[in-house]
């Protein structure tokens, strides 16, 4: 499989709008873009840092998988996304070594990205996304 970048990191977060002045008036980061993943049950905020995002992931929901994960373990890291230039191709190359799959297929995600995930039981623990650009 072939990643090309780290694509962005995902951070669990109870409100996007408290998180905002420290990224902005701490760090220093503008954030670009905010948008609702209806499908997802989650609220995304985006900065860039170079070529890579952080993106704040705010449930809007009480049965998301966001509210289950900050419930579960807390506000904070929730998954790396990696860019390849084929998700489908790299889901079947991973399923072929053994990796477990949470999407078979890729589907939509908020910046128009097609996206995947691998289950971190197969993935050292760590929720890893694959994601490529897919049409708005």
């Amino acid at each position: 499989m072939e990643i090309t970048h780290i694509e962005h990191l995902g951070i669990a977060v109870k409100s996007i709008e408290a998180c905002l002045p420290y990224y902005e008036e701490i760090l220093g980061m503008k954030c670009y873009n905010i948008e609702e993943v209806a499908d997802q049950k989650v609220k995304t905020a985006f900065f860039k840092v170079g070529q890579t995002k952080i993106e704040l992931l705010e449930p809007t929901s009480e049965d998301s998988t966001i509210a289950k994960f900050i419930e579960k373990k807390g506000e904070g890291i929730h998954h790396i996304a990696f860019a390849v230039p084929d998700v489908q191709a790299a889901l079947n190359e991973v399923e072929e070594k053994g990796v477990k799959l949470i999407d078979k297929a890729p589907r939509g995600g908020a910046e128009g990205l097609n996206i995947a995930f691998l289950h971190p039981k197969s993935t050292c623990s760590v929720l890893t996304e694959l994601c490529m650009p897919g049409n708005k």
